[in-house]
């Protein structure tokens, strides 16, 4: 979680940055959260899941916290609330007392974490009786489909990338084995959700330039590639992913939420 794959702020949202916000927005409805409650955003990254509840939700407080020093500097750039506070910190141990929030959230992360049973355990420790504990990620093994045709067009060049497509490393990125995780735990009533949005690409240099900028898994492997294996990559995207007459793709961005009760 710590990766320096993280470390670029400006280089995220580009990439997934602008499809994660709308799945926070569907993420959000789906927690029916009450007014004026304090939250804990966990991994917050740029902000675009803080930068929704503060929109969508009246809240008294929030906090976001993540290992990224650079993330954390670029959430307090764009967010300016003074209800809110960024802060850097690590998901597996956190600096908070028991009992402290309403709501307990994060977003695109658990993933990423060493232990993400010991991160959902913190959650839970630090929500308070009764509050919400949630998460969600992307369906990196079907859904994600901006990421699922990179990886089946990489591995298809080269087998030895199959060992950092996420839909193989990430096995916890599915409903079953997020409920398992938060009933684990301790949390009640577990429910899971698939937010699917639609991810559109002008053309396919705005899909494939994203793939430039580094941050992730995605973008690194790309960035390893020598200019010759880079180019083969893009050319069998290029004439594998599906267009519309007029150049623009339409693929859809899935992830699956899960949510319980302290």
């Amino acid at each position: 979680m710590t990766s320096a794959l993280w470390a670029q702020a400006e280089a995220y949202d580009p990439y997934v940055g602008r499809w994660s916000r709308l799945v926070a927005r569907e993420f959000v409805r789906w927690l029916r959260p009450a007014r004026d409650a304090a939250w804990l955003d966990v991994g917050c990254g740029t902000g675009a899941l803080s930068m929704v509840i503060l929109e969508d939700v009246g809240v008294r407080r929030l906090v976001g916290i993540d290992p990224s020093t650079a993330y954390v500097e670029q959430a307090k750039k764009r967010i300016g609330e003074p209800s809110a506070k960024f802060e850097v910190g690590d998901a597996m141990n956190l600096p908070y007392k028991d009992a402290t929030f309403a709501y307990v959230v994060s977003g695109l992360v658990l993933n990423f974490v060493p232990r993400p049973q010991v991160a959902v355990s913190e959650m839970r420790r630090v929500g308070r009786r009764g509050g919400i504990v949630a998460a969600y990620v992307w369906d990196y093994a079907g859904r994600m489909e901006l990421m699922r045709w990179f990886w089946d067009a990489a591995v298809a060049l080269d087998p030895t990338a199959a060992e950092l497509d996420e839909g193989r490393r990430f096995p916890i990125a599915n409903p079953t084995p997020l409920a398992s995780l938060f009933r684990d735990v301790g949390l009640r009533s577990v429910d899971t959700l698939a937010i699917e949005v639609p991810t559109i690409f002008r053309d396919f240099d705005d899909y494939w330039s994203p793939f430039l900028g580094g941050q992730g898994p995605a973008p690194s492997y790309a960035a390893s590639l020598d200019e010759e294996r880079r180019s083969r990559l893009r050319e069998r995207l290029r004439d594998s992913i599906p267009h519309a007459r007029d150049g623009s793709i339409s693929l859809v961005a899935r992830a699956w939420a899960v949510r319980g009760t302290v």
